[in-house]
């Protein structure tokens, strides 16, 4: 199946993730690869999905496991090859893939060649003048420049020592010491990522994802931000802006890209695609990002982070449509991704996610990325119900993401061994905060014990996997038609046949109790899902095209959902 012509293919698609290093590993040395990835285009295909996102596969020293790149222009030797990289594109084209990588604007890694020059230079040099470097203050520039902190721990300026050994200036990393901060007021990086961005679209990836594209930005003078007299507490809050985050000329190098992939419109494979990661709330002030001369669709961690609840559902996915509607892009929908606890596991907790009022997220209701509260997981709670989350996230109207494991119904691996722990807020939490390994194992394809068909028992995968995936493999769940596999299998078929899905609009239907969310998308399809404490007698004259439990009894049951033809 080769592509197909319909430029608007991004407004409806389902996107799946790829976390290279934990995808699929051809040459059984325990890390993911490019040609694991091209191995398993086939599953992807057969599994329903319209496009393939590859997180970063450039050269990095993995600091922050491949968002700290050291050449834009590159392939980890880990991951493989620029010309299987090449392999890679064409045999997803052939087989009707679309295919998105990632893109790291906002930093760098500290090995990167251009940050190296930047270090053997003097300050004020042209070299320098690439990043964010500044004088530090106190009498002997001491003190930092600023008191931003860090994303991942600790504050968000490191000090440089001189070639005489003498300490230096200070360079900005919002991330790790290993990720220095691009400066983007200078035209010269500006440049750079244009050629970045035509370096690939010329090798035929389909589109971007924007790593953090609220970053880039920063208010001029690079203020303090505020702090809490009484308890010295930072007073800012990074969903909702900060003078690092947000800032509004941020949207001037958004539409510089636009501009860039719009050049390709006349190309065989049409104009290419952005999509935002961006954490920002409210859906109102996201929606900016998806303005017709900026990116085409964003990440929706609105969706992502509400709780399981009728009432916060309800009222995030009003606000997703009536933001995106109000700038004419499609919405999105997501339910996890590499940086977020798995959905099994944080749907199996007392404390599922945000609280969603009509206005937008209570932002004191959830612990935030990359953590759940403390507490106990229910695992078959929490996969019942995220066999029913899929269900109203593809029901939904627009385009929809799937993270690698699960369409599995994999969970969060919580007991990884401190020792091998290896997401950079280990280290720079004290560790106190173990950060995103647990949603970054490497996935099970086949066989009854570890590896699971990834690595050898001589190299084995670089995070361990848990005895108890034998149930989950690909291998098992191929052969059980009842498996949460064959359970995306069978929804993203439907969603691909029925004229109702994708793009488009939906109603809510007024007849349903309390505790139960039901919407209308014509034609004639209705989807309906049970949050409440009670099942619930579904309509009497319509039929069932795919459920999250057994509906044939003519009930749905407590946590679970349904597709009805009507």
């Amino acid at each position: 199946m080769a592509l197909d012509d319909d430029s608007q293919w991004w407004r409806s698609a389902v996107v799946y993730q790829v976390y290279p290093r934990s995808f699929a590993d051809a040459n059984g040395d325990g890390t993911g690869d490019v040609p694991g990835i091209i191995d398993k285009l086939e599953y992807l295909a057969d599994l329903g999905v319209d496009a393939v996102w590859v997180s970063p596969w450039y050269p990095s020293p993995l600091a922050d496991g491949g968002y700290d790149v050291s050449d834009y222009r590159g392939i980890l030797p880990e991951f493989g090859t620029l010309a299987e990289a090449d392999t890679f594109v064409a045999r997803a084209h052939e087989l009707g893939l679309r295919v998105l990588i990632d893109l790291v604007p906002n930093h760098s890694s500290d090995e990167h060649q251009w940050f190296v020059d930047a270090l053997a230079a003097a300050p004020g040099s042209a070299e320098r003048d690439l990043y964010l470097f500044r004088d530090g203050l106190g009498d002997d520039g001491e003190q930092p420049p600023n008191n931003w902190p860090a994303m991942f721990g600790g504050g968000a300026w490191e000090r440089t020592t001189d070639a005489d050994g003498t300490p230096g200036q200070w360079y900005l990393h919002l991330f790790d010491i290993k990720q220095p901060d691009w400066n983007w007021d200078n035209p010269a990086v500006a440049d750079e990522f244009d050629s970045i961005l035509r370096f690939w679209f010329d090798r035929g990836v389909d589109g971007f994802r924007i790593d953090v594209a609220n970053s880039m930005a920063k208010a001029a003078g690079l203020p303090d931000v505020d702090v809490d007299p009484a308890t010295g507490e930072l007073l800012t809050n990074t969903l909702t802006g900060s003078p690092y985050l947000n800032q509004p000329h941020v949207h001037d190098i958004l539409r510089r890209w636009r501009t860039v992939a719009d050049s390709y419109a006349d190309s065989e494979l049409g104009a290419r695609v952005f999509v935002s990661e961006a954490w920002v709330t409210p859906a109102s002030e996201l929606a900016k990002y998806v303005r017709d001369d900026e990116l085409h669709t964003t990440f929706n961690f609105d969706a992502l982070m509400c709780e399981w609840s009728a009432e916060s559902q309800r009222n995030v996915i009003d606000l997703t449509l009536r933001a995106t509607g109000a700038v004419g892009a499609p919405p999105t929908w997501v339910l996890a991704n590499h940086d977020t606890t798995r959905v099994v596991t944080r749907y199996g907790r007392s404390i599922t996610g945000a609280r969603f009022t009509p206005k937008g997220m209570d932002l004191d209701s959830f612990a935030g990325v990359g953590s759940v509260p403390d507490g106990v997981t229910d695992i078959e709670l929490g996969r019942k119900r995220a066999r029913a989350a899929v269900l109203l996230e593809l029901a939904l109207p627009g385009g929809a993401y799937v993270y690698q494991g699960d369409e599995l119904g994999l969970e969060e691996v919580e007991d990884i061994p401190e020792e091998l722990l290896q997401d950079p807020t280990w280290e720079r939490s004290g560790h106190t905060v173990r950060g995103r390994d647990g949603c970054r194992v490497p996935l099970p394809w086949s066989g009854t014990e570890a590896p699971f068909g990834f690595g050898s028992a001589d190299t084995p995968p670089w995070l361990p996997q848990p005895a108890g995936w034998a149930a989950l493999t690909q291998e098992v769940q191929d052969a059980d038609p009842t498996s949460h596999l064959n359970h995306y299998r069978a929804a993203l078929a439907h969603r691909r046949e029925h004229p109702a899905l994708g793009d488009g609009t939906m109603a809510w239907d007024g007849d349903v109790p309390p505790g139960v969310l039901s919407f209308t998308r014509e034609p004639g399809f209705r989807c309906v899902v049970n949050f409440g404490p009670d099942p619930y007698a579904l309509p009497a004259d319509a039929q069932v095209l795919i459920a999250s439990g057994d509906a044939a009894s003519g009930t749905l049951g407590v946590d679970e959902a349904v597709w009805l033809q009507v």
